[in-house]
């Protein structure tokens, strides 16, 4: 999550370190937080791996004064970028908040590949509900047998149930009407004729920071 954060906001431009933990913080917080200690060993382990470099226009960085210095993404970070974009697959239990992160990045990629990960998220949502109205109701009944739980506890239980289920109604509530949205300036765009990606410029010039 962390590895896309930092990639997405630098394929819209050069960014020093602590303003992208200001905007991490700023969106796992308020009682999350990614420190220090956290944030640039991973920024280091992004350079290593080739997908950001140092804006430098004086003395060479060194890990010492890795801070002071705004990073770029490279070619290779753009591609690595693209990937995390469209995968669907990793921390499947964390996918709620990954996609929400994903949205606000939906304008570096095509109509379709945003149609795609839409149609994903839904059916996600989907099985969320599927699972917890089946797991409710199986509960009910086992417990009518088996008496597992209390009047009250059951009661207590089921309220869990029901408010998991009025999240996941919601997540896709929004998923549907942000489809809607998307399937609507897709049309737009090819009653118009233009293409169904917005294009940005491949290299970013240190004062757009």
């Amino acid at each position: 999550m962390y590895e896309l954060i930092i990639l997405g906001r630098l394929m819209r431009a050069p960014m020093h370190g602590y303003i992208m933990t200001k905007i991490i913080n700023g969106i796992i917080g308020p009682f999350a937080k990614m420190s220090n200690g956290r944030f640039y060993p991973l920024l280091a382990k992004l350079e290593a791996d080739g997908y950001v470099t140092p804006v430098v226009t004086g003395d060479q960085i060194s890990a010492h004064n890795r801070h002071q210095h705004p990073y770029q993404i490279t070619e290779a970070g753009r591609a690595r970028f693209h990937d995390l974009m469209l995968d669907i697959t990793s921390n499947p239990g964390d996918y709620r908040t990954i996609f929400w992160i994903k949205v606000q990045f939906f304008y570096e990629l095509r109509s379709d590949e945003r149609l795609y990960l839409i149609d994903h998220y839904q059916t996600y949502c989907q099985s969320h509900l599927f699972h917890l109205r089946h797991e409710s109701h199986d509960l009910h009944i086992q417990n009518q047998r088996e008496h597992w739980l209390s009047d009250l506890q059951m009661e207590h239980t089921e309220a869990v149930f029901r408010d998991f289920l009025a999240l996941w109604e919601l997540e896709l509530a929004q998923a549907r009407e942000l489809r809607t949205l998307e399937s609507g300036r897709m049309a737009q765009r090819e009653e118009e004729g233009q293409p169904s990606q917005v294009s940005f410029p491949t290299t970013a010039h240190t004062e757009d920071f």
